[in-house]
């Protein structure tokens, strides 16, 4: 298929100070061999898009933001073929974009099964100190570089394409604990944190085929979006008396046998421990910016319980298929994961977007290109 038309000029959102996300007008990029330009369908607003919104810690402005991003392909080059996991590419084709490995350093060249942990990886999205943009979701148009992870989604709604990145952040969140804890039907497991990624994460385990699966939080309307997702029962920590002993009572008095910390609080990642039981497992996926400092015992929590605990950080290429995977077996089961896209921005309204999600009002806020 020959490419689409498209415009000379296009707008993008640029994060250009302190909560300052202003929108320009450029001239749309064009592409050589190795790239493909993208129209965008919409991008959802990520935590990390929100720590570099409210405070730049990354020392990335200006940058244009969005990495949750979809779209369909209308210029490709003629050396760009196929996706990652070898389905052919073609204009008109619809995408989601993963990591984009350096290609050099050690794990590229000898674990590309690691390459999250690449040192010179980079993000759509999270791209500094280039001296053009359109290298974010942020935008009407995005092109995407020579050595970007592609995928083809053509098969899924705009919806369910918009949650695909988030969904690979817990299936490798779940790859990690599957190293330390064997799933079962009858496992108590544990969310701690109900934003997207805690929700998509008790989603996940749900289809999994586990039962038993209790989600922690202090808002109460993000409890009952967890009870719709799969939930076996919900500990609002705000108003219970005790939520270490009201785990306990759900699970025969012995608390979870699996944990997950999602919430990024350190006073919620120093109370996780308390709901694990002797022997139990933790994941940490809720830290992916430095929020603070956290404390534990380590007699009382580790050694005397002996339990195992492991960290996750981002995704492999792998579990992006996994995710998209999941995302269809969710909707297939009637488990409404759409529910977690509640609130919808344009272009020209980034800042009021941003601030929306700061708010902690709704769960996923989306740019969509309207």
């Amino acid at each position: 298929m020959s490419n689409m038309s498209v415009p000379e000029t296009g707008k993008i959102s640029v994060l250009t100070g302190v909560k300052e996300m202003e929108v320009k007008v450029l001239p749309v990029p064009e592409i050589n061999d190795d790239e493909i330009l993208v129209h965008v369908e919409g991008c959802g607003i990520c935590g990390t898009d929100v720590h570099e919104y409210k405070g730049d810690p990354f020392g990335y402005i200006p940058v244009q933001l969005g990495h949750e991003g979809t779209g369909t392909i209308v210029k490709i080059g003629k050396n760009v073929t196929k996706d990652y996991s070898g389905k052919p590419l073609a204009v008109g084709d619809k995408i989601v974009t993963g990591l984009i490995p350096c290609g050099v350093c050690d794990t590229c060249l000898n674990h590309p099964e690691k390459i999250h942990l690449c040192e010179g990886g980079q993000i759509f999205g999270l791209l500094p100190g280039e001296d053009f943009y359109f290298n974010g979701w942020f935008g009407e148009y995005m092109k995407v570089n020579a050595g970007g992870v592609i995928f083809s989604v053509s098969d899924m709604d705009l919806d369910l394409r918009l949650l695909i990145e988030p969904a690979a952040v817990i299936v490798h969140a779940v790859e990690k604990a599957k190293e330390i804890f064997n799933f079962k039907h009858d496992s108590y497991v544990l969310v701690q944190g109900c934003g997207p990624i805690g929700l998509l994460l008790l989603t996940l385990v749900r289809t999994m085929g586990v039962r038993n699966i209790i989600a922690v939080d202090t808002d109460q309307n993000r409890l009952d979006i967890a009870k719709e997702l799969g939930a076996s029962a919900i500990v609002n920590a705000s108003i219970s008396v005790d939520p270490i002993a009201e785990v306990k009572a759900l699970t025969n008095g012995l608390g979870a046998e699996m944990a997950f910390q999602c919430t990024g609080s350190p006073k919620a990642a120093s109370m996780v421990w308390n709901y694990v039981r002797r022997g139990g497992s933790l994941c940490e996926l809720g830290f992916f910016v430095n929020n603070g400092d956290t404390t534990y015992n380590p007699h009382l929590d580790i050694c005397n319980k002996e339990i195992k605990v492991t960290g996750s950080w981002t995704y492999q290429a792998s579990d992006w298929l996994l995710a998209i995977e999941f995302l269809k077996e969710a909707q297939l089961r009637g488990l409404p994961v759409e529910k977690l896209i509640t609130h919808r921005y344009g272009i020209d309204d980034m800042n009021a977007a941003m601030d929306m999600n700061i708010s902690m009002q709704g769960l996923k806020i989306v740019y969509q290109n309207m």
